[in-house]
């Protein structure tokens, strides 16, 4: 949760990483609060009050979990909600006049994007998602310390790039709001 609170402030690209990885904790835990609290949550050097928010946050999760029918796969509603504001600032960022250095990031990674779509079992799942599943891909192959292939590191180090400026640009919006043509 604390973990959380800091990257929806600092980095809405990390934040719906690190939100992905949190859903697949859950799960690993067998979406178990007991577990969660026992083998997971008493590892954190947390004060026992900072213990027991992260513990309810994590049985709000679970319970959000049950209700959406995403125990085994899938997205809380709150992520793909994310997701899709995303989705959507990627939207006006391209369809703007304003944001030449934008579409110039955009086009440079689309060729990586239509390749793994291609490759992929989703083809009709937009751009910006293909980008978010490539980099939480890649993570979770680097957690478990699997060999990444060059091709595949330098794709993703320009899908970082790009997803980085959306990022930015979403702070941005956020704070002071962007003007669009």
């Amino acid at each position: 949760m604390f973990i959380a609170q800091e990257l929806r402030k600092k980095n809405i690209a990390e934040y719906l990483l690190y939100m992905w990885q949190v859903e697949d904790t859950i799960r690993a835990f067998g979406c178990s609060l007991s577990r969660i609290r026992h083998e997971y949550v008493e590892r954190f050097d947390y004060s026992d009050e900072q213990k027991e928010e992260e513990i309810d946050w994590f049985g709000n999760l679970i319970r959000m979990m049950n209700q959406e029918g995403c125990r085994e796969q899938g997205h809380l509603q709150i992520n793909k909600v994310t997701l899709q504001m995303l989705i959507d600032l990627h939207r006006q960022l391209l369809e703007s006049t304003k944001y030449p250095f934008y579409s110039a990031a955009y086009y440079k990674v689309l060729p990586f994007i239509v390749e793994l779509r291609n490759r992929g079992a989703n083809r009709e799942e937009n751009e910006i998602e293909t980008c978010f599943n490539s980099l939480y891909g890649v993570m979770m192959l680097r957690l478990q310390k699997k060999d990444i292939s060059p091709d595949t590191q330098h794709a993703v180090k320009e899908m970082s790039t790009f997803i980085g400026m959306l990022s930015d640009y979403y702070k941005k919006d956020r704070e002071e709001g962007l003007k669009f043509d």
